[in-house]
């Protein structure tokens, strides 16, 4: 995917373009998990669409839940989906922060005389 650390540093232009992309991959993983997080809190928990949809970005950017739950699946749900929520973090992070990190550590390995 990257280039190999024998190879030259890409041009900025190139550089701009692959961290668009990572970054339109990590926003489409996030609206996809945005989306599970809001039907589950409307289902399950009975919450109205607003109040889903406020539960699970609080959820899913860390802050926490907003709206007391009753009963045991939408408990059950609402456990799930911040564990869930914990692993869609790392993942689009990881995404959206790779080509920066790449280029960092590429240009500590290109030789001086390229």
């Amino acid at each position: 995917m990257f280039e190999s650390r024998r190879q030259k540093l890409i041009p900025r232009a190139r550089f701009i373009r692959r961290l668009v992309k990572s970054l339109a991959v990590a926003f489409l993983i996030l609206s996809m998990a945005l989306v599970i997080g809001v039907v589950g809190y409307h289902y399950l928990a009975g919450l109205p669409w607003i109040d889903a949809l406020l539960n699970a970005s609080m959820i899913l950017t860390g802050m926490g839940p907003v709206d007391p739950l009753r009963g045991n699946g939408a408990k059950l749900f609402a456990t799930a989906y911040a564990l869930f929520s914990g692993l869609v973090f790392i993942t689009t992070m990881t995404i959206a922060l790779a080509p920066v990190f790449h280029r960092v550590l590429h240009k500590f390995h290109v030789d001086e005389k390229d």
